[in-house]
């Protein structure tokens, strides 16, 4: 529910949901005993994500070192160092202590026999790519970025969310040198998936591109700031889905 909450833009929800799922990931000294590490790091992690939406990036970092610290060894600790602790310290710009936590996260998987093979936990080699590739473009490297993103969508099914959120991230890579290029991609996006199923985190790529490219003559900018600009809200005033 919290995932689907923030998903959704709903930032309030998500959070009551989240720490609710932490608090009963450690819950120890009642009848109903859980003691779920990796509900407790999960639910951090995601705690961290919707901080690193609201810009709050130390709130995030603090998130994700609870997350990291929770989480078993493997797949779990493996996707807190990149899903969480990774993309804060990039959104701080805290540069040796990013590529710290990102090595960390490929020895975990390197020391788990079944990486990371179908179902999962729901961590996969697209979306670990994906967080590869948004902490570069953080950290100023956009080369580095390109790559990862490209090979996260490689790894996704078109026209889903991951392949989405890879390819709004792939666009503000090239968004500084190919403008024109940036613009057909995101474009791209927003005729392949309706806007009741863009996802806020795609929709928040959205509202970054269309600044890093506002005022740039290049062709398809224009067409692609007025789609974002008409785009539907996920929720309106009155509680009611796009449709």
């Amino acid at each position: 529910m919290g995932n689907l909450a923030f998903h959704l833009d709903d930032h309030t929800g998500a959070r009551a949901h989240l720490a609710t799922a932490t608090a009963y990931g450690t819950r120890t000294r009642t009848r109903t005993r859980t003691d779920d590490a990796r509900l407790t790091a999960w639910a951090l992690g995601a705690q961290s994500m919707v901080a690193r939406a609201e810009n709050r990036y130390e709130n995030a970092l603090a998130y994700a070192e609870r997350a990291v610290a929770h989480s078993p060894a493997g797949l779990p600790k493996a996707q807190a160092h990149a899903w969480a602790q990774l993309t804060s310290l990039a959104g701080l710009g805290r540069e040796q202590e990013a590529d710290t936590a990102l090595a960390a996260a490929a020895r975990e998987l390197e020391a788990d026999p079944a990486g990371f093979a179908p179902g999962r936990f729901g961590f996969d080699a697209a979306e670990y790519t994906l967080h590869q590739a948004e902490s570069a473009i953080a950290l100023g490297h956009h080369n580095r970025a390109r790559s990862a993103a490209e090979t996260s969508i490689a790894a996704t099914a078109v026209a889903t969310p991951g392949w989405a959120a890879a390819t709004l991230v792939l666009a503000q890579a090239e968004a500084p040198t190919q403008p024109a290029d940036a613009a057909q991609r995101a474009l791209d996006v927003l005729a392949r998936v309706p806007a009741a199923r863009l996802r806020s985190t795609s929709r928040a790529r959205l509202a970054r591109l269309d600044q890093v490219l506002a005022g740039v003559p290049a062709t398809g900018v224009g067409d692609f700031h007025e789609r974002v600009r008409v785009l539907v809200p996920l929720i309106d005033n009155h509680g009611n889905a796009s449709t």
